[in-house]
């Protein structure tokens, strides 16, 4: 860490210098840099601070008329250093190529019918709650509704910090057991809906050639909406590459302007372009993920929700919380900590082995 330190110092003194200021595009990258490594360094410069404070009252124990103080500096201290070194060594282990600040989370209904429409506006709402309850901007990008409710499809984009180190691994099959609203027996059901997380790149990261990759045509918007919807040809959708192995659909229909909605579909778009390259560099890492955490195959199931037990189960980790309500109500970190952890303690091994 003290290389990233010197080199923290030394790009904050070369912000300082006139010839670099004068030059835009320089100082950009200088600043740039400095920001990415002051999520490491800034903690760890904290965590010195802290190592020091420590030391000086330990010393000041030994001084029977100043023990009582010491004790309670370093009932105080002692907890935050420690949580403050769990999260130097989680942000260790994070790799930077994987660092994003931006992504598009796509939601779509699965077997199930009406149900697994309800079930998918039903996990919207806590990914929302939850991206909430972190500071974390939530933008709705695209949908298509379910005629009895919830959502056929929806996508929305979720900005802030960490946000993809929190949500990565949310990627896959996610299976509710419940009483349907329209069963009438009290019979469980069992629907599924399926998540995909995709780190949104900034456009030089996925370069599309307009002219040559993509075919696109406006159309009128379906579904519910009201008058505009129905009589504006607003809606755009994108082909890539139409014809070939490499062929993928984007369609945008929720903007009031035909401009705004092509704009998202190609949000869309770079994202999921850029998902396929990092599958392909993930195949490319297979002995880091030799099983199903992190591939973000969203055929596989990840996790299962059963209203009638308050139980929400982690199918990789083999962990269960019966909490469900608080969870389905923002209180996501219930599961997403435990696989935290565990993909932690896999890096640290696998660093230890390697």
């Amino acid at each position: 860490m003290e290389p990233k330190l010197a080199r923290y110092r030394e790009l904050e003194q070369q912000l300082f210098d006139e010839k670099i200021a004068a030059d835009p595009v320089k100082a950009g990258a200088i600043a740039k840099e400095r920001g990415a490594l002051a999520k490491q360094v800034e903690p760890y410069i904290e965590y010195k601070r802290l190592c020091a404070a420590i030391a000086d009252a330990e010393a000041m124990a030994a001084d029977p008329d100043m023990a009582e103080m010491a004790a309670e500096e370093l009932a105080d201290l002692r907890p935050k250093r420690d949580a403050l070194y769990a999260k130097i060594e989680e942000q260790l282990l994070v790799d930077p190529s994987e660092d994003f600040s931006k992504l598009i989370v796509e939601i779509r209904a699965g077997t199930g019918g009406d149900e697994a429409a309800l079930f998918a506006g039903d996990l919207y709402d806590m990914y929302t709650r939850y991206a909430r309850e972190k500071g974390w901007k939530v933008e709705e990008i695209s949908f298509s509704p379910g005629e009895a409710g919830g959502f056929k499809e929806i996508s929305f984009g979720v900005a802030g910090d960490d946000v993809y180190q929190f949500l990565r691994y949310e990627s896959g099959g996610h299976r509710v057991q419940r009483v349907p609203a329209t069963e009438t027996q009290g019979r469980i059901h069992t629907s599924a809906a399926t998540v995909a997380v995709m780190p949104e790149p900034e456009e030089a990261q996925v370069v599309i050639n307009e002219a040559a990759d993509i075919e696109w045509e406006r159309m009128r918007a379906g579904g519910a909406g009201g008058q505009h919807v129905n009589k504006t040809e607003s809606a755009v959708r994108i082909w890539y590459r139409k014809g070939t192995p490499d062929e993928m659909e984007v369609k945008c229909q929720d903007g009031r302007s035909q401009g705004k909605n092509y704009e998202q579909a190609m949000r869309i778009l770079r994202s999921r372009l850029f998902e396929r390259q990092q599958e392909k560099l993930h195949r490319e890492r297979s002995d880091m993920r030799k099983s199903l955490i992190g591939t973000g195959d969203r055929n596989a199931r990840i996790r299962t929700y059963n209203f009638p037990q308050n139980r929400c189960t982690d199918h990789r980790i083999e962990f269960t919380a019966y909490k469900l309500d608080a969870i389905m109500a923002g209180d996501l970190d219930q599961m997403i900590r435990p696989m935290r952890d565990h993909v932690k303690k896999e890096k640290l091994a696998a660093a230890q082995t390697g």
